[in-house]
Order: C-alpha cells, then structure tokens, then sequence
C-alpha cells in the first residue's frame, strides 16, 4: 500500500521518500497524517492539462498582461512615489489558484 512517485512507466522517482519509514523510529505513516505526495504536487499533481478551456486561457492571458514591471514614464510622473509593481508574481513561488 505504499503510494510511489513514477516519473516514466517503470522508472521510479530515486528522490521519493517512502514516508511510512521516514524519519527512522517515527512510525510516521501516510494513513497517521503525514504529507502525501500525491496532495502536495511533488509528482504533477498541479500540472495545467494541455487542453485548456477558453475562459481558463483568458484568465491567464490577463495575468501575464498584469505580471509586468510599471512603464518607466509612471515613475517620471508620480515623481517616483511608485517605483515597483507590488503585485508581481513569480511563476514558481506564486501560483495563481485555478
């Protein structure tokens, strides 16, 4: 009943960690509440599917619009109070949620 991360059929994941015997003399299993791999994304679970929908592709469309640094002439007119975009989002660190 050991759940384990396939990165190809028949090449399994040598990073994966088989958490019913880590951390040693724990006891930790999957079913005791630790993390499942298949719930934190480590294996593809937050992948988006190729065939996105219309509005899905929209959606993102508009996030890449907003996810820019601010026109230089922005800074020249508000005397350079603002000087950022506060609201950038890395593609790693920040996922959008959808």
């Amino acid at each position: 009943m050991e759940k384990k991360c396939e990165l190809e059929v028949g090449e399994p994941n040598p990073t994966a960690i088989s958490f019913a015997l880590w951390p040693p003399g724990s006891g930790a299993a999957p079913s005791q509440g630790a993390p499942d791999s298949s719930s934190t994304g480590t294996c593809g679970g937050g992948k988006m599917p190729s065939h996105k929908t219309f509005k899905i592709k929209q959606k993102l469309a508009k996030k890449m619009r907003q996810n820019r640094p601010i026109p230089h002439w922005i800074r020249l007119r508000t005397d350079n109070t603002i000087r950022y975009n506060a609201k950038r989002r890395h593609w790693r660190r920040t996922k959008l949620g959808f």
